[in-house]
């Protein structure tokens, strides 16, 4: 262990050479060590044990049927009252013509996460999903995180079980990981006190997965957490993923600074340092050993510190996604879409394989170099 600067590592180096689980001591351990470049190479062990050299990507779709929401997180710039001039809401008709005006050939994933409307009433949801499986059969229907399932739950009067059952039935793929926000009580009550409580976010998670369903978690970090409350959220998910085995990928979300009452509050107008995104992604994939996945979310943190997170334990990029918009409301920098070539050299010119998947990480087409210079 030569390379090793930071000797209290040295217990770790062994557990994670020998395949074995960290405590979370040594989580800790990891969040506090300057030794970043040993935190590097075990992040980056651990990765490719499961994955090698491959990192994966979707072509995929990214839509907000609705900004219009009553909830007030303070980390949020994207919500609208629905008396703005910049609030939108679509009918499932016009969902289904926002899908078709922005469909490319080859898209596999569509990806929706939005508001919690005051006024819907229950039957849009299904009939929003049926509509678009019914338009386009081939497209997988990623939707609904955890809080708007209870928002569901709560305008249905149905059990959360129920609402994930319904949508399932009519059409719903998957679910993806927002509103998990922080789990710790003391940060959410700040940042999210109207949002669903942590144990609920669980729950709902639990059942989708009891339905068959994958899904993915998320963490928001940078603004009023400690790290000690970063490693706690991590810590539930691996407990739940023991229980199920029902996540796909852990996202780690930076938080962004401008618009927000809770950056300006703190009087916050820094984003997230590079070697913060770093460690977070390098710590979740070293203490999450039961995720297949640690994404690296390139909207959040950049293309360029996306492909260096590579090496970082990263084995996932998300997708070409196209208009995102919740994170470019407060202050994201990141181009509002990537091309499937942009994917492809990211990833290869990082010296790794992409891998094109869907959303249920089926291997769809692998990447040779000989490809990936004809898309040059």
């Amino acid at each position: 262990m030569k390379w090793l600067r930071d000797q209290t590592l040295a217990p770790i180096v062994d557990k994670v050479e020998a395949g074995e689980r960290l405590t979370f001591e040594d989580g800790l351990r990891l969040f506090h060590t300057r030794d970043l470049n040993a935190l590097m190479r075990l992040a980056n062990l651990r990765k490719e044990r499961m994955h090698g050299d491959k990192v994966f990507f979707v072509h995929s779709m990214r839509l907000e049927f609705t900004n219009v929401c009553y909830v007030g997180c303070a980390f949020c710039a994207f919500a609208a009252h629905k008396d703005e001039d910049r609030a939108w809401d679509y009918s499932p008709d016009e969902v289904v013509e926002q899908v078709r005006r922005r469909y490319l050939p080859g898209i596999t994933e569509l990806h929706m996460s939005s508001g919690h409307h005051p006024n819907h009433k229950w039957e849009y949801y299904p009939a929003m999903v049926r509509q678009l499986r019914e338009a386009f059969p081939d497209l997988q229907v990623k939707a609904f995180t955890a809080a708007e399932i209870e928002h569901l739950s709560k305008i249905s009067k149905k059990p959360t079980l129920e609402v994930l059952r319904e949508l399932k039935d009519a059409g719903l793929s998957a679910m993806p990981g927002g509103g998990a926000e922080i789990f710790a009580d003391r940060v959410r009550k700040q940042v999210a006190k109207n949002k669903v409580k942590a144990d609920k976010w669980l729950q709902i998670h639990r059942e989708a997965h009891s339905l068959g369903m994958r899904t993915n978690a998320t963490m928001l970090y940078g603004h009023i957490e400690t790290l000690e409350e970063r490693l706690d959220h991590m810590d539930r998910l691996r407990k739940v993923q023991d229980e199920t085995g029902g996540f796909h990928a852990f996202i780690p979300l930076a938080f962004q600074p401008l618009g927000n009452t809770l950056a300006q509050n703190l009087g916050k107008t820094d984003f997230t340092t590079g070697l913060d995104d770093l460690r977070n992604l390098a710590v979740a994939r070293i203490y999450l050993d039961n995720f297949p996945h640690i994404k690296g979310y390139w909207v959040m943190i950049g293309s360029e510190l996306t492909q260096v997170s590579l090496d970082w334990g990263v084995s996932d990029i998300d997708g070409t996604i196209q208009e995102e918009h919740i994170a470019h409301a407060a202050g994201a920098t990141s181009p509002m879409a990537l091309s499937e070539e942009g994917m492809i050299r990211m990833i290869q010119h990082a010296g790794r394989t992409p891998v094109l998947r869907d959303a249920y990480y089926n291997e769809l087409q692998t990447f040779s170099m000989r490809e990936t210079e004809a898309a040059d």
